[in-house]
């Protein structure tokens, strides 16, 4: 059974800056590491206790004509409610959701991928609260 809080002294943190690079290869890489898949001792149904700071995440970009044609789609359950945004109010509005909707596609649709997914940090600009974790630079 898994406790509530894993006090494993082997949490590594790790930091991306995301100015500049394409928000699909950020989420990748970001997905790789949530899951443990760079560790040696990987292992798919366990928690790997990694988790990631991404800063800068307003500042990534988007390749071809995705940054006018990208839309997200929302709904709830009742008739007529499907409502859609365009990628560039959406960054307007709220900057850090397009990196977090998609990292969260890239992970498992489980409990695992659910607690995956809460080890992740996404800041819209360059400062975070997580200096004291001695963050690892990633380079992509």
């Amino acid at each position: 059974m898994e406790t509530k809080f894993n006090h494993d002294p082997d949490v590594k943190w790790h930091i991306i800056d995301a100015e500049g690079k394409p928000l699909g290869r950020v989420a990748s890489v970001v997905a790789r590491i949530l899951q443990g898949k760079c560790r040696p001792d990987y292992t798919p149904h366990v928690f790997m206790n990694d988790n990631v700071v991404i800063i800068n995440a307003s500042k990534a970009i988007l390749t071809g004509r995705k940054y006018s044609n990208k839309i997200y789609y929302s709904h709830s359950p009742y008739m007529g409610s499907l409502r859609e945004e365009a990628y560039a109010s959406v960054i307007k509005r709220k900057p850090t959701f397009p990196m977090e909707a998609s990292v969260k596609g890239m992970l498992p649709k489980t409990k695992l991928g659910r607690r995956m997914f809460k080890a992740l940090h996404v800041y819209s600009g360059s400062e975070h609260v997580h200096q004291a974790q001695k963050p690892m630079e990633v380079g992509i």
